[in-house]
């Protein structure tokens, strides 16, 4: 059984912390600023590591990566909004309040993995370098996409902004510092490959910092008052039975394009996933202080519960694949 990761970990711990301690006044602000600038690092730090090759490639298998997009962009929103619209006219009493259903259908509109969608394709012995492009494309094209699909599947987004300035707003804080990495990257890319430990501590302590940051925010506006255990575990139920309908979709998507297995392994992990180390900047700029800690909780439960049921499923295929390899005859 998959424990829970250090990163995790982490964050449940900045999440106590913040319920216990959480910061305010001046010092509140203070944090907030500093938030402002790891993320600008954070992302500049990512396009300093990102290859452009990696990008040239990515275009290559335009049906694999605009099935991996279409699942991501298109799925995922179309699914939350059904889910929202069934219980919210045929029962309007069930489940939780409309705060947690913002994070639901938040999650909806982000970006896959990065690290956990290549590192699982690599277990199922999928077709790796396919889940790196469609990962990587996926990301590039959210900074863009997600406030936009966020502004529209929401019918509105933050303390009144028009999806269009959700996505400057995004552009100007995340895009902005990952185009000067790109410009950079020359003489900045050795140096973030030869320390890639101390960057993925950055990358992760940044987001640590933020979460700590919304959820006090969250906690001084009464969050625990608004979010009950019974509530976590209806989120918890409903986020497993967005990403099994995901996966048994894609599975059949590949199946459908008659795409080989290793293709197919690709689209599925990439296809399901939803990305925390994107997804909590980007709430941090698109939403008031004081909404980012509820508006993250689905999709830090949807951030283990996609960890933990995705490596069952490539440990199962890895096998699968390497009995079919065994029992091939030599030549």
């Amino acid at each position: 059984m998959k424990r829970l990761d250090p990163f995790l970990m982490a964050l449940i711990c900045a999440i106590v912390l913040a319920s216990v301690l959480p910061c305010r006044g001046e010092m509140q602000h203070i944090l907030q600023q500093v938030v402002t600038v790891l993320i600008t690092l954070m992302f500049f730090f990512q396009g300093a590591k990102l290859e452009r090759h990696a990008i040239i490639e990515s275009v290559r298998d335009w049906r694999l990566q605009g099935t991996v997009l279409l699942c991501t962009f298109a799925l995922f929103p179309l699914l939350g909004i059904g889910l929202h619209l069934l219980f919210r006219n045929l029962f309007p009493n069930a489940l939780f309040g409309e705060d947690l259903w913002a994070g639901i259908l938040f999650l909806c509109c982000l970006p896959s993995t990065v690290q956990s969608s290549i590192a699982l394709t690599s277990i199922a012995r999928g077709n790796v370098p396919a889940a790196i492009c469609a990962a990587t494309v996926s990301n590039i094209a959210g900074i863009a996409l997600t406030p936009l699909l966020t502004g529209i599947v929401l019918g509105h987004v933050g303390a009144g902004h028009s999806p269009l300035e959700s996505v400057l707003d995004v552009a100007k804080e995340l895009l902005l510092p990952f185009i000067l990495g790109q410009i950079l990257q020359k003489w900045i890319g050795p140096i973030v490959k030869r320390h890639k430990f101390l960057i993925s501590f950055t990358d992760r302590g940044s987001i640590v910092v933020v979460v700590y940051t919304a959820f006090s925010s969250a906690v001084v506006e009464g969050i625990w008052h608004r979010v009950s255990p019974l509530h976590l575990l209806e989120v918890a139920l409903l986020d497993s039975f967005m990403l099994a309908l995901v996966l048994v979709a894609s599975h059949f998507m590949g199946k459908g394009m008659n795409q080989s297995t290793e293709n197919s392994i690709a689209l599925q992990f990439c296809g399901s996933k939803k990305s925390l180390a994107s997804g909590v900047p980007m709430a941090s700029v698109i939403f008031p202080s004081a909404s980012v800690g509820i508006i993250v909780l689905p999709l830090m439960i949807y951030h283990q519960i996609q960890l933990f049921t995705c490596t069952l499923l490539a440990r199962h295929y890895g096998k699968r694949i390497g009995l079919e390899t065994h029992s091939k005859p030599h030549s």
